[in-house]
C-alpha cells in the first residue's frame, strides 16, 4: 500500500485517529489521495496528533476534529461530508476497576454514537468497523490444532463474564450492536476482526499489544502461557481500506497471519536478536495452551497478502529502538 498514487477527491472520517491501527490507516488513506477527517479527544495534545500531522499529505488533506465517544452527536461534524467512516476508536485499559464505565460503555455507546451520526448524513456510503478477534474466539467451543475458527464464530458474553474477560465483552457487545443498528437503518457496514496486532508503531505511546512484546524483551522473567493469532498492523490498516473500496466486501473479516504460542514469539526474537535477554520459562507449569487455526480465506478474497510474523516482530522491535523504548 505504499503510495499507490490513486487520486481521490473523496473525504473519509477515521475515529480515534491517534491509535495504533488508526494512525497507519490515516497514513494509507492520505497516500491514496483521500481527504481525512480524523477525530481525537484532544486536538491540542501533541502526543495524540504530532505523528499524524507529519504524515505525507497531512498538510493538504488531514483535518483534526475533536470528538468524544460518550457524547451523543459529538461525531456529527466529523462525519458530515464523508463518503466513508472508519470507526476504530475503542478503549483498552489494563487496570480495570469498573468494567462497565471504563470499557463496556465507551465501546458500546461510542459505537452507537458514531453510527448515530453516520445515519444523519446520506453522504455516508459505507462504515468500516474495527472489531476484534476478541469478538470471535471466546465461547464454549473447543480450540485445538484441528479447529479452524472463521467469521461465523462469535464470542459469548455470558461465557466471558465467568472469567471476567471485560475487554472481550466490550468488543463483542459493540460489534453486535453495530450489526443490529445497521440492519435497522439499512446501513452498509463491514467489520474487520484482527487478532493480536504487532508491527511498527507510528504513535509515540505504547499500546496494549506493543506492551506484550516489550515486556518479553525488557527483562521479563517468564512468557505467558497463551496462544494467540497475530497480524501486522499494516495488514490491518490495508484491510480497512480494501473493505471500504471493494463494493463486494461484506460481513466480517478475521485477520491472522498465524496462531503462535508466546514461546514461539520468544524463539523468533532469539533468532533475530541473539543478544537479547529473553524469558526462558513459561508463567505456569501447565501444558502449553493449544494452538488452533484462524481461516485466511475471506481475508485473502479481500486481497490481503499477510506480512510474515517474523518480519512484523523485527519491525516492531526496530520501532521500539527508534522511539527509545529499548536500548540494545
Amino acid at each position: 500500500m505504499s503510495g499507490s498514487g490513486t487520486s481521490n477527491t473523496k473525504t473519509v472520517c477515521v475515529t480515534g485517529a491517534s491509535g495504533y491501527i488508526a494512525s497507519w490507516l490515516v497514513k494509507f488513506l492520505l497516500l491514496r489521495g483521500y481527504t481525512v477527517k480524523a477525530t481525537v479527544r484532544d486536538p491540542d495534545d501533541p502526543k495524540r496528533t504530532e505523528h499524524l500531522l507529519l504524515l505525507d499529505g497531512a498538510k493538504e488533506r488531514l483535518k483534526l476534529v475533536k470528538a468524544d465517544l460518550l457524547e451523543e452527536g459529538s461525531f456529527d461534524s466529523a462525519v458530515d461530508g464523508c463518503e466513508g467512516v472508519f470507526h476504530t476508536a475503542s478503549p483498552f485499559i489494563a487496570n480495570i476497576t469498573d468494567p462497565q464505565r471504563q470499557l463496556i460503555d465507551p465501546a458500546l455507546k461510542g459505537t452507537l454514537n458514531v453510527l448515530g451520526s453516520c445515519a444523519k448524513f446520506p453522504c455516508v456510503k459505507r462504515v468500516v468497523l474495527t472489531s476484534s478477534c476478541a469478538a470471535v474466539l471466546y465461547n464454549a467451543r473447543p480450540r485445538n490444532p484441528d479447529v479452524i475458527v472463521d467469521e461465523t464464530w462469535f464470542s459469548d458474553p455470558e461465557f466471558c463474564k465467568q472469567s471476567k474477560q471485560w475487554y472481550v465483552i466490550s468488543k463483542t457487545l459493540a460489534e453486535e450492536a453495530a450489526w443490529n443498528f445497521a440492519k435497522e437503518k439499512g446501513m452498509d457496514i463491514v467489520a474487520i476482526n484482527p487478532s493480536g496486532v504487532i508491527g511498527p508503531l507510528l504513535q509515540p505511546t505504547l499500546n496494549a499489544s506493543a506492551t506484550v512484546i516489550l515486556d518479553l524483551i525488557n527483562g521479563g522473567k517468564s512468557f505467558p502461557n497463551a496462544s494467540f493469532g497475530w497480524v501486522d498492523v499494516r495488514d490491518v490498516a490495508n484491510a480497512h481500506v480494501l473493505a471500504y473500496e471493494n463494493p463486494a466486501a461484506s460481513g466480517r473479516y478475521c485477520l491472522a497471519e498465524r496462531v503462535a504460542h508466546c514461546s514461539d514469539l520468544v524463539n523468533i526474537l532469539k533468532g533475530i536478536y541473539p543478544s537479547l535477554h529473553l524469558p526462558e520459562k513459561c508463567a505456569d507449569d501447565k501444558p502449553f495452551a493449544p494452538k488452533f487455526q484462524i481461516s485466511k480465506e475471506k481475508a485473502k478474497s479481500l486481497g490481503i497478502e499477510f506480512i510474515a510474523l517474523e518480519e512484523s516482530l523485527k519491525d516492531m522491535v526496530e520501532s521500539f529502538k527508534e522511539k527509545q523504548f529499548i536500548d540494545f
